[in-house]
């Protein structure tokens, strides 16, 4: 028996991924080996001090009851003090930080918390898919944001028309960037402040890859912005900090008026995280510093052999420091990200993410993830004609 789906689920873009996964496993079932630079997961391993915790804090009976939906306040307080240390901004860790089930989840809850039939939301692209999703399925209306190379993938607020603004509620950021591996400054937050102070718009910072850098200078935080907590707050995962993606943590941090309507979201549509989780994770964020920087050096030497292997091939790479993603212009003209992905695909074994996934404006274009270690980086690039 076929039931109708709901008009809401009906108007998310196809999921360009799940052809890419079917024509993946057609040719992996021929025998091909398949070198995947297309997922963001990290490869590394968790630190095993954090996993430690986690087999400690596991065999405790307290901890295997429903955890809180604000999180533990251990875990806050660690927040807190991170956030502290780390980018200079104050929290109070009762009314300013609540736990996630992964920053996706309060991502794709906000608009739930604010957007009703008819008003706006503001969204990159290319960006997130969740972005789009969250407000469609709040009834809300996305309205694209360009993100064009030529102005270093940052939004260009002027451009958006007046009878937007009016509707505009929620605009969300992302930076460093998924896909395109941009980064913002604290001179773009002090706008982007400026611009949702001046049009009543609330806004929320995506800052999931914010400790993946491959430069000397660390990525600056939309808190830091002067009067970000009256606008907006940022969200946080551990999945990329310290590889903790299957561990589903993060946390959203900012002002305690939206920090409190999204947790009123959440109290009502899921649960909070399993405690020993967050104490696993409390235990990252005060102790696992250097972890990170390790990671990050790693990260650096295979964009490095990535970056000059494919300049060599003839393609133009977009230069970043930032996540753990390179960012390129498909390297045959006139041919869409889709269908080259696809062909290289059939013709290699090679996976790589069409920018067109992320939104019409990630057309000509494709993202490689560093998530797959040094040889098999090499090997790519030897099939690929290196």
């Amino acid at each position: 028996m076929k039931f109708e789906r709901s008009k809401r689920l009906n108007q998310l873009p196809p999921y360009l991924f799940a052809e890419i996964d079917r024509l993946k496993t057609a040719v992996k079932a021929k025998g091909v080996d398949i070198i995947s630079f297309g997922i963001g997961d990290p490869d590394l391993p968790t630190p095993k001090s954090i996993i430690d915790v986690l087999k400690k804090e596991s065999e405790i009976d307290a901890n295997h009851k429903y955890p809180s939906y604000e999180g533990l306040l251990k875990f806050r307080e660690s927040v807190a003090k991170w956030y502290k240390k780390r980018f200079g901004v104050e929290l109070d860790p009762d009314r300013e930080v609540l736990s996630l089930i992964g920053s996706k989840e309060g991502i794709g809850h906000i608009p739930l918390a604010f957007i009703n039939p008819g008003d706006a939301v503001l969204v990159p692209d290319p960006g997130y898919p969740v972005y789009r999703a969250g407000t469609i399925f709040a009834g809300g209306t996305p309205y694209i944001m360009p993100l064009k190379e030529e102005n270093g993938f940052l939004p260009d607020f002027s451009l958006i028309p007046g009878d937007i603004l009016k509707k505009a509620k929620l605009m969300f950021l992302n930076y460093p960037n998924n896909p395109t591996s941009a980064r913002a400054d604290r001179h773009f937050f002090n706008e982007a402040v400026k611009f949702a102070k001046d049009n009543g718009i609330i806004i929320a910072h995506d800052f999931a890859y914010s400790e993946v850098y491959t430069g000397e200078k660390g990525n600056d935080s939309f808190l830091s912005a002067h009067g970000a907590k009256d606008v907006g707050i940022e969200f946080h995962s551990l999945s990329k900090t310290f590889n903790m993606t299957g561990f589903r943590i993060g946390f959203a941090v900012g002002n305690e008026n939206v920090i409190s309507a999204l947790g009123a979201v959440k109290t009502n549509l899921d649960s909070g995280v399993f405690q020993a989780i967050q104490l696993a994770g409390a235990f990252g964020l005060d102790n696992e510093l250097k972890a990170v920087r390790e990671n990050n050096l790693i990260y650096k030497k295979r964009r490095d052999i990535l970056t000059r292997g494919l300049e060599k091939l003839g393609y133009k790479v977009y230069k970043s420091d930032s996540t753990f993603y390179v960012w390129t212009r498909v390297p045959k003209e006139g041919t869409s990200s889709k269908d080259f992905a696809m062909s290289l695909l059939n013709e290699t074994g090679i996976v790589v993410t069409p920018g067109s996934g992320f939104g019409e404006n990630g057309e000509g274009y494709i993202r490689f993830s560093l998530t797959i270690n040094e040889d098999r980086i090499k090997e790519a690039l030897i099939r690929m004609g290196l």
